[in-house]
């Protein structure tokens, strides 16, 4: 499945959506187009993004052959080459690998709501395609305010702080 969203102040975005597994729920896309547009703000360009929703495995797979963590987690980040264009011109972020299993786990134990907490892991994992890193603490304050800001601008509250509830 794939969307494509256009907005005067927000570049179009395609996103093309697969399912690997049939546990946990996933927004449609269109919900994740918004929620790319909304992390790459107002003078992001034209691109293009895969999202993949796999099962807690293939997420623990994945994890641990790219980043050597032996776990599932809620989301992988893996930017596309630079210069790598998808047909028309567009440009290609890259890739998100999701594991609603993890993610739902998350949003539970943090009392966040579910779709709530897709924005927010959309919205780091894009930030991750464009170059934000969370690996100093100066960067991860960076990287925490345009999350905000982002999630701000659909209607989200804070991830950071625990006032969210359970929905």
């Amino acid at each position: 499945m794939s969307t494509a969203a256009a907005r005067a102040d927000h570049p179009t975005v395609h996103v093309n959506l697969a399912r690997r597994t049939r546990r946990g729920w996933a927004p449609p896309a269109r919900e994740l187009t918004r929620w790319v547009a909304a992390a790459l703000g107002p003078r992001g360009a034209e691109c293009e993004i895969s999202v993949l929703v796999v099962g807690a495995k293939r997420s623990r797979s994945l994890n641990a052959r790219y980043r050597r963590q032996d776990h599932a987690t809620n989301v992988l980040s893996f930017p596309a080459a630079p210069d790598t264009g998808a047909p028309g011109g567009i440009r290609r972020l890259g890739d998100l690998v999701i594991c609603p299993e993890v993610l739902e786990r998350e949003a539970r134990t943090q009392r966040k709501a579910r779709g709530a907490h897709w924005a927010h892991l959309v919205v780091h994992g894009v930030l991750h395609l464009i170059g934000y890193d969370h690996g100093r603490d100066q960067d991860a304050r960076r990287m925490e305010r345009r999350e905000v800001r982002a999630l701000r601008t659909l209607g989200l509250p804070n991830p950071y702080r625990v006032t969210a509830t359970h929905g």
